[in-house]
């Protein structure tokens, strides 16, 4: 997308060189603005910067749409894995498979460092953007947009017109605003935090048999406050993550801090995740031996100040990971607001406006779902009632596609849906649901005889007694 910008181009400072800056750093280039992009870490294309990281991140169709709109998108994606549905673990070993969407839908592995490195040599080819490693931001004026940075023991000042924070979760720039006027920061943490493990490949020269469970799939062991997931790397390995409560509510419960032995730590493996035992790397180790990561949201106001500096990605939205939607939303906020550059023609008073309005509402909404996506992921994907109505909601899609798109859906695969209208109207589908599945138990031998069409009849009711819950994506 290209836009007309005035004879005398303007500067704009990036702050960090994640992915999210690096996309935003070709939008802006390609718009034709002279981009500084900073960054405080070495260059990940030839340091490794993410130990402590996952090292994939989940892209679904709203990430999708923005790397296709500067080209990248099948790069990216020949070096993606597709998760095509959630295997559920159950305590005794048993599975149980749920599809995210339709047949062909599905949400990628992608690894973090190879789509970072990408979108740099993508922002390296653009003439005028300039990428600059190890420099650390010491201040911004939010007046003017200069930023003050150090290199070693040289401390240096960058004018620019504009500013964009893009430096993720503990965003310098965010830190800096917090002491200008009239703005609001709220940072809340959940009970859980999280620690890395690993399951290695087989031993074997086959990488189509070097998966050691299945491949196209999202891994999940949900224990209702706790929870281990799996996610699948190109190398045959999977990235797990345990997510636990950091501290007992109760004597009787688990924690990161009541676990302090050893012993303790493989009782609680064996018996909550047995089936995983023999798949893990050294999971006993590497519990006692690395720190739990919180998990924090972050909710800020404005996201743009003196219509000078804007915060973008997690700098704005920081939230926790159970929708899978942290980058999504941080690579549909750069595509949105290259719309909005193309539509007010470099008018960055009327795109800053229009990008707070229409962003920040949509970032409260995906943080709020991915809060509850928690539940569902932890408790509700091993629970039959849920699991049941799982099915009945994927089969009325399919015979009422024009009445019904599963939530899940929305916010995954229907990238121009807003997720403020996603969250609206899951939440009426709630409420159809929660009807539905209440006179549905009483059917006798429900789980047997779920598809016919009493259920689909009473379901159509519903929905139409409810046209809020109606959509057409």
């Amino acid at each position: 997308m290209t836009t007309e910008i005035p004879s005398k181009k303007e500067t704009i400072t990036i702050v960090g060189a994640g992915p999210v800056g690096a996309l935003l750093a070709v939008i802006l280039g390609r718009a034709g603005y002279q981009v500084n992009l900073i960054e405080s870490r070495r260059d990940c294309r030839k340091h490794s910067i993410y130990q402590g990281k996952s090292i994939n991140i989940a892209l679904s169709d709203r990430g999708w749409l923005a790397l296709e709109s500067v080209g990248i998108a099948n790069q990216i994606k020949a070096n993606a894995i597709p998760m095509k549905k959630r295997v559920i673990h159950a305590i005794d070993g048993s599975l149980t498979e749920q599809a995210y969407g339709k047949a062909g839908q599905a949400i990628w592995s992608v690894p973090r460092s190879g789509i970072n490195e990408q979108l740099l040599d993508l922002a390296d080819a653009e003439k005028t953007v300039s990428i600059n490693f190890e420099q650390r931001l010491i201040q911004v004026n939010f007046d003017n947009a200069c930023s003050t940075l150090a290199q070693d023991q040289s401390v240096y000042e960058v004018h620019a017109n504009y500013l964009f924070g893009a430096d993720g979760a503990f965003s310098k720039v965010r830190r800096l605003a917090q002491e200008t006027p009239r703005f609001s920061y709220n940072q809340s943490y959940m009970p859980q935090c999280y620690i890395e493990l690993t399951m290695s490949a087989h031993d074997n020269s086959s990488t189509k048999d070097r998966y050691r469970i299945e491949k196209e799939a999202l891994h999940i062991w949900p224990r209702n406050d706790f929870m281990l997931i799996a996610m699948p790397n190109l190398d045959g390995t999977f990235t797990c993550t345990l997510f636990l409560n950091l501290e007992s509510k109760d004597n009787n419960e688990a924690s990161f801090n009541s676990l302090n032995t050893s012993e303790e730590v493989t009782t609680f493996f064996n018996k909550n995740f047995s089936d995983a035992m023999s798949l893990l790397d050294n999971p006993i180790e590497d519990f006692m031996q690395k720190s739990a990561n919180p998990l924090f949201l972050v909710s800020v106001e404005p996201w743009v100040i003196n219509n000078k500096v804007a915060l973008i990605g997690d700098a704005a939205h920081a939230m926790v990971p159970f929708y899978g939607q942290g980058m999504n939303c941080g690579f549909e906020d750069c595509r949105e607001l290259a719309i909005l550059i193309n539509d007010h023609k470099g008018d960055w008073p009327k795109i800053f406006t229009d990008y707070q309005k229409n962003r920040k509402i949509n970032a409260d909404a995906i943080t709020e779902l991915s809060k509850q996506n928690f539940i569902e992921m932890s408790e509700l994907s091993g629970d039959a009632i849920f699991l049941l109505q799982k099915k009945i909601e994927a089969k009325f899609h399919e015979l009422y596609p024009e009445l019904w798109t599963p939530l899940y859906s929305m916010v995954s695969f229907s990238p121009h849906l807003p997720y403020e209208k996603a969250l609206s109207i899951g939440n009426q589908q709630n409420i159809i649901m929660k009807k539905l599945m209440t006179d549905l138990m009483q059917v006798p031998n429900i789980e047997n005889c779920w598809n016919q069409n009493f259920v689909y009849q009473k379901m159509h009711k519903l929905v139409l007694a409810h046209p809020l819950a109606v959509n057409n994506v």
